[in-house]
């Protein structure tokens, strides 16, 4: 692909995605923020996780994304109950009294899985766990003497915030599988509040996710997309030496001088982003600049994506862990107040 398809390529993409995201705001209001993460994710080629309250809209909005992708889709509920097993086959008696295994929701599809969604995934045990992790990281699982390839699979989870009761939490090299990790709340502005519960079209979720376009973004041809656009976003040795020491204040915060209200900073991190990590950042932030129509990076494309993709990959000590939700907001602020943008 020369230079001049390639330009013209990725404008015709860019436009498809802009398309994308109008689709995708048929069907929820007042998420337009979490729609353009969600995108970035998507170009970026990333696994998603959405955390937030009950009933504000997470299950319909990552419906109306994988309606907006096309191809394959499967959702699966997390429960205590839940076996790895569950997520690849499928046991029942069938029409003649006899034992039958059929695929599960990982294998029905083969190579044509678009989306798999695990709604709850913190109620699901750590066995289910391991094997997600599995799959978010190779895109392949062994199954009937077997390997199956999933080539296009994204996998999105959401978790509610309200109930820990029979909750796991979800292990630290499994979060940072996580492209990024978004928070989902309901809408402040009261006009949205008022549309959401007395227009009637916000009542019936399956014909607002019927009301999406559907295979908006041909969900075959990303990766190869994703890849051009990486090689395409350049960035400039003042931003890569940005991005290096963002990274390293997410480790030694104390020595950028960054202070938490109530925090001992020198106690306070148990394990900074890791490489994986911050390489995904990066590629978060060229998918920005991409969106933007710019073919270099700026600081605003590192900050724009810095939270999203980060926050999850900072682990606290445990005596501080527990206020995650309220020191690690500050932690960011503070980061990028301390550390010089060029």
């Amino acid at each position: 692909m020369n230079s001049f398809t390639k330009e013209h390529v990725l404008s015709d993409w860019r436009q498809r995605a802009d398309d994308f995201e109008r689709e995708v705001a048929k069907a929820v209001i007042g998420l337009e923020g979490a729609i353009r993460q969600i995108t970035i994710a998507i170009f970026a080629r990333g696994h998603l996780m959405l955390e937030g309250d009950v009933g504000v809209g997470k299950t319909t909005l990552l419906r109306a994304v994988a309606r907006g992708l096309g191809g394959a889709y499967e959702r699966i509920e997390g429960t205590i109950d839940l076996l790895p097993g569950d997520l690849v086959y499928h046991t029942f008696i069938n029409e003649a009294g006899r034992p039958k295994v059929d695929p599960g929701p990982l294998l029905k599809h083969g190579e044509g899985l678009s989306v798999f969604f695990f709604n709850e995934v913190n109620r699901a045990r750590p066995q289910v766990h391991s094997l997600l992790l599995r799959v978010m990281a190779e895109r392949s699982v062994t199954a009937f003497n077997r390997e199956y390839h999933f080539p296009y699979l994204q996998i999105f989870a959401d978790r509610n915030r309200v109930e820990r009761e029979e909750t796991f939490e979800i292990p630290s090299a499994a979060r940072d599988r996580f492209l990024m990790e978004l928070s989902i709340s309901a809408p402040k502005d009261p006009d949205l509040q008022y549309e959401l519960m007395f227009n009637p079209r916000f009542h019936d979720v399956d014909r607002l996710i019927q009301g999406v376009g559907e295979g908006v973004l041909p969900y075959r041809e990303l990766s190869d997309i994703a890849a051009a656009i990486q090689s395409e976003v350049k960035a400039s040795d003042a931003l890569k030496a940005y991005a290096l020491n963002l990274w390293s204040a997410t480790r030694q915060p104390a020595d950028f001088g960054i202070k938490v209200s109530g925090v001992d900073m020198d106690q306070l991190i148990l394990a900074g982003a890791s490489p994986r990590g911050m390489s995904m950042m990066m590629r978060a932030a060229r998918v920005n600049a991409w969106l933007q129509g710019r073919t270099h990076l700026v600081p605003e494309d590192i900050q724009s994506i810095f939270k999203e993709t980060v926050s999850h990959r900072v682990f606290l000590n445990p005596v501080y862990e527990l206020r995650r939700e309220i020191i690690m907001p500050e932690l960011m602020e503070r980061l990028f107040q301390a550390v010089a943008a060029p």
